[in-house]
């Protein structure tokens, strides 16, 4: 009984660490954010009226900075930018990282750490740095126009940095390996005996990956697009750097509003329909997983 107890009680304790973390680092900060959106803009410190006046015994909430959402276009057209950068980079992502991680997955045993040690070693150097470093490549006079004009393929540089296409190629460099170790997982477990089986029936190798590889690396390619995804939605810094200043998307418009405009409670306004953008579809994608995967299909 007391080893019944003491294996129940540690599994409550490994379990309980995630959920804390959870706890303090989503639910709280995202309770603070929501509660400074029903809030009304003032000027002071802080920027927002208390959501409750306790002299009186009043909620003052409002929906004013929902309104505004609703009511202006830019916004609309910022997360709807935001969304399309992030879609096109994540499928950038997918189709340079399923042939890396499936090349890692398929190399003899002696070299993957290698390998997976120069998909990880980007991460070593500063974010910020590495961000900064494309700048020098896609500028006009940068190394990539420098090489095309020596090469003979175009006669004047290209315009590449301060557009969505610089901010696309910024945003799959610096996701990339958030695609490729997720999918090098799931290939590296997948069972080699079923492309023999495959192979043994007549299949080709191209077909046999579309009727096997491909299917049971879908959990790999749906975390490592999530992986993706949901933060090039958000991103500020890549936009900001590469980006021109037509290029709308929602992370610059939230800065604008908490640093330039001082208004707290819209900037709080987007940042929690941002959130339930994309935290609603996920949570209704893993239900229905989870029920797919309980049938047995």
């Amino acid at each position: 009984m007391k080893t019944l107890l003491e294996g129940r009680g540690g599994r409550f304790l490994v379990g309980l660490a995630p959920y804390a973390w959870l706890l303090l680092f989503f639910l709280v900060p995202f309770l603070i954010v929501l509660k400074i959106s029903l809030s009304e803009p003032q000027m002071g410190i802080p920027p927002y009226m208390p959501l409750i006046d306790w002299a009186e015994g009043a909620f003052k909430g409002t929906l004013a900075g929902y309104n505004t959402l609703l009511g202006d276009n830019l916004y609309l057209l910022a997360y709807l930018g935001s969304l399309k950068l992030a879609g096109i980079s994540t499928l950038g992502c997918l189709l340079l990282g399923y042939p890396a991680a499936y090349a890692i997955a398929r190399a003899p045993q002696s070299r993957r750490q290698a390998l997976l040690m120069l998909v990880a070693l980007p991460f070593w150097t500063s974010f910020l740095i590495r961000v900064y470093a494309w700048i020098g490549i896609l500028k006009n006079e940068g190394l990539l126009n420098m090489a095309l004009q020596a090469l003979g393929l175009i006669s004047e540089p290209l315009q590449i940095l301060e557009t969505s296409t610089a901010v696309v190629i910024g945003m799959v460099y610096s996701y990339l390996p958030f695609m490729i170790l997720p999918l090098y997982a799931t290939l590296e477990k997948m069972d080699l005996s079923l492309l023999e089986a495959a192979a043994d029936l007549g299949c080709r190798p191209f077909k046999a990956f579309l009727a096997v590889t491909l299917p049971l690396s879908m959990p790999g390619v749906i975390a490592g697009c999530m992986l993706v995804f949901i933060p090039a939605v958000g991103e500020f810094v890549i936009p900001d750097l590469l980006g021109g200043p037509d290029t709308l998307v929602i992370g610059k418009v939230l800065w604008a509003e908490f640093f330039d405009n001082r208004d707290w409670p819209t900037a709080s306004a987007v940042a929690v329909a941002m959130l339930v953008l994309l935290v609603v579809p996920i949570m209704v994608f893993q239900h229905f997983e989870a029920k797919r995967q309980e049938r047995g299909e």
